[in-house]
């Protein structure tokens, strides 16, 4: 079976490819749109589809939209209500059912030659289960949790795989909603909901939850797999704050509040659910599932045995569920995803075409990885763009700005790079087989989903990763897939005995990350970063901007 999935209704449109129930392609509209998460999530927008993520798909495995067996739409208008009926205020909603039901002939018309017939509607959350629960590794018997702002009429599904099934347990209807209730104190702190729930996250680690008590009349868990969580004064717990004017200490304590009553109810989520199943592996997507805080908490506290993210946790992932699913239901075995890594790449010939149409000086090094090391090693800050692209918000590894860990200031000076706050953390990327020797907590952690607690004597080797509240949010490379990244953090170990480099998404605040080679060079000629490693070829900054008449054949050293 061939099996496009397609995401559209609400934000972060993307489409995925499943053959015979192996995943060969995913991707988002935002990294062709240079638009950030495709969209925003609201009713006018909801008819906009990912035309270029889709078309990309089928160019990879080399089929025409004829060529499919089904089309996997991760939104089901049939099992939707009227929003003032669920609690919400929402008054142009219908749109969104509207544009829903009309949705085999707008991707009909985006993807010329296919049958609009073919077009299957897949429940929101069911795709969410389906891209945990399928692409997991070793997730044959397994439970899922799915928990974001809203499907059709609910916020949440508990469920189980069992084989090639997938059976839904409980779900809990609207208004209530986790999701609902932290995009809402995202825009009550002044960011973008929606987008930025994130840096309530990180803001949380500033403050105390001396507002928890009072929270919980709002969001708590009701012990039968459900919860309430709708309706919170925020205005009452702390000021609204404008995009503009700096966080205080009160701002920061209502977002550790918030924080603490989210983990408390998922934890009595978590723990029904392993209730009803007794399995070990637990598996979880939808937006929720992006707070890797949780998540640790989840995988420290909770019953099961593992814990299993799957890093395209937002809607973007329902897409691939949602093909995952069909492939299930149509006889197909599904596969484990087989990385993050599902999106565009460019040959090194293509991509030293790219590099001589720019016109920029460049050479190619008897061995990037060393080249890279050497100049992180002298404390510069290298833009790393390698093989195909990351389905999902994390850079892990092949869209990356890396820098050296052991010096404090680094944090300031990425978060100035990429225009952002400076109470935002970066990351430490660090081989699987030495990451227990620094780091606590569930490895190995390939996609950065589980904040780490920091060994002693290591907090002070290495700085510019361990945030606020004494954590680091983790990647762990496993050399046998990703034998590049891998090399890099050894020749960094010899040169300064530190087995970490941080690690941070290769784009600037509010832009989406690098995707192809224009968006490499453009990022790099317009931010303060010292080594471009463009496939086996490096752009150094000096060269990039001197000012001196030089031929082109000097010009590109080694090539």
């Amino acid at each position: 079976m061939r099996i496009l999935g397609i995401n559209a209704l609400f934000h972060d449109p993307a489409a995925a490819l499943v053959i015979d129930g192996h995943t060969v392609a995913a991707a988002e509209e935002e990294r062709f749109s240079r638009r950030k998460h495709g969209k925003r999530p609201v009713p006018f927008s909801a008819w906009e589809l990912p035309g270029q993520a889709a078309a990309w798909c089928l160019r990879r495995a080399g089929l025409r939209p004829q060529d499919l067996d089904a089309v996997a739409y991760s939104f089901d208008p049939e099992l939707a209500r009227d929003a003032g009926e669920m609690g919400l205020d929402d008054p142009w909603d219908h749109l969104r059912q509207t544009y829903a039901r009309q949705a085999p002939h707008f991707l009909a018309d985006a993807l010329p030659g296919l049958d609009p017939g073919i077009v299957r509607f897949v429940p929101h959350h069911m795709a969410h289960a389906a891209s945990g629960a399928f692409a997991a590794e070793g997730a044959d018997t397994s439970s899922v949790l799915v928990l974001d702002g809203r499907g059709e009429c609910a916020s949440h599904l508990a469920a189980r795989r069992v084989h090639s099934r997938l059976e839904p347990l409980r779900s809990q209807e609207l208004p209530h909603s986790l999701g609902l209730v932290y995009e809402e104190l995202t825009d009550h702190l002044g960011f973008l909901r929606s987008s930025d729930e994130f840096k309530v996250m990180a803001l949380a680690s500033h403050g105390r939850p001396r507002l928890l008590a009072e929270l919980r009349r709002y969001v708590h868990p009701t012990g039968d797999g459900g919860f309430r969580a709708t309706g919170v004064p925020w205005a009452e717990f702390c000021p609204p704050r404008r995009p503009e004017e700096a966080w205080t200490q009160d701002h920061a304590d209502v977002a550790a509040s918030a924080q603490a009553v989210l983990e408390e109810t998922l934890l009595d989520l978590v723990r029904w659910l392993h209730g009803q199943t007794h399995d070990r592996l637990l598996t979880m997507a939808g937006g929720v599932a992006l707070n890797c805080v949780a998540n640790a908490r989840i995988a420290a506290e909770g019953p099961f045995d593992r814990v299993w993210v799957q890093p395209a946790a937002g809607d973007a992932g329902t897409a691939l569920g949602g093909a995952l699913l069909l492939a299930a239901r149509d006889g197909d075995e599904p596969e484990p995803m087989p990385g993050a890594d599902l999106g565009r790449d460019w040959t090194d010939a293509e991509l030293g075409a790219w590099l001589k149409t720019a016109a920029v000086p460049f050479d190619r090094p008897q061995d990037i990885a060393a080249t890279v090391a050497q100049t992180l090693a002298d404390n510069g800050i290298v833009a790393w763009f390698q093989g195909r692209s990351e389905f999902g918000p994390r850079a892990l590894g092949h869209r990356s700005l890396l820098a050296h860990p052991g010096h404090a200031g680094n944090l300031e000076r990425l978060n100035d790079v990429k225009g952002r706050e400076q109470f935002r953390p970066v990351a430490p990327m660090v081989l699987a087989e030495r990451a227990g020797e620094l780091f606590t907590g569930q490895i190995p952690s390939p996609y950065m989903l589980f904040t780490h607690g920091v060994a002693e004597g290591w907090r002070e080797r290495i700085p510019a990763v361990v945030h606020v509240d004494g954590t680091a949010r983790i990647q762990t490379v496993d050399a046998r897939t990703e034998p590049l990244v891998a090399r890099m953090l050894g020749e960094f170990e010899r040169r300064t005995g530190l087995p970490v480099v941080v690690n941070t998404s290769l784009n600037t605040a509010g832009r989406p990350m690098v995707d192809d080679p224009r968006d490499a060079l453009e990022c790099f000629g317009s931010s303060p970063v010292d080594l471009l490693a463009i496939g086996p070829y490096a752009v150094r900054r000096g060269d990039f901007f001197r000012s001196d008449d030089t031929d082109d054949a000097s010009r590109r050293r080694g090539v």
